[in-house]
């Protein structure tokens, strides 16, 4: 929204209106998300998100305040991580874990299929909320996909890794963070787009599967 926030003094309705249609776009997308990791980790035996109320649709109970802030001003943030004790998971650690990571990107690439085809099959316009949700949808999805902790794919990798691969793998999930957090830094400061960049024919190969139209 900071890069939208010249419209604010020009048409003050326009970007309030886009904030509102934002705002509804990102808590459905975080909403799924969590929920969908909540879910596959009480599928496969583990019911500690269900006690915690996460099993749940209700985005209050997945949002968390200082994620969505910085999802607005620097185009960053996470929901409220879902809790998960991987020993209660059933079958082999790794593969449950990358399951219940995998849910979450997962769940967004469905909606955005869904609704993309929907449009598509109606003949709808692809605009406002619509597009907002399909975008954030597959953009989620696939910056989750990224092998770096904090982040699903890590988790994923993990999961696909042969044993000794994977111990070797896990190693490097110390630094995650501070490589994505640079990332992020270098990004924003120098204005290059790589996140958009590394992400974007992943975002145009979806919409252009569902939509029949690039996007980017």
């Amino acid at each position: 929204m900071l890069l939208n926030l010249s419209l604010l003094g020009s048409d003050p309705v326009a970007f309030f209106r886009l904030l509102l249609e934002i705002s509804a776009a990102l808590i459905i997308a975080i909403t799924v998300h969590e929920f969908s990791h909540a879910w596959m980790a009480y599928r496969l035996g583990d019911d500690t998100a269900k006690l915690q109320g996460r099993l749940s649709l209700n985005p209050l109970v997945h949002l968390d305040v200082m994620g969505t802030l910085l999802l607005f001003l620097v185009g960053f943030g996470w929901g409220k991580p879902v809790p998960v004790n991987h020993l209660r998971l059933r079958g082999d650690i790794r593969t449950g874990m990358a399951k219940v990571a995998l849910a979450g990107p997962l769940s967004g690439l469905l909606v955005a299929g869904a609704l993309g085809l929907g449009l598509r099959l109606t003949g709808l316009p692809l605009d406002g909320i619509p597009l907002l949700v399909f975008f954030y949808n597959i953009l989620l999805a696939l910056f989750n996909l990224i092998p770096l902790a904090p982040l699903d794919g890590f988790n994923v990798l993990q999961g696909l890794l042969p044993s000794r691969m994977a111990f070797s793998f896990s190693r490097l999930e110390a630094y995650g963070p501070g490589l994505l957090l640079l990332l992020i830094l270098v990004d924003n400061i120098t204005h290059l787009g790589i996140l958009l960049r590394l992400l974007s024919p992943g975002i145009n190969l979806m919409s252009q599967l569902f939509l029949g139209e690039r996007l980017i």
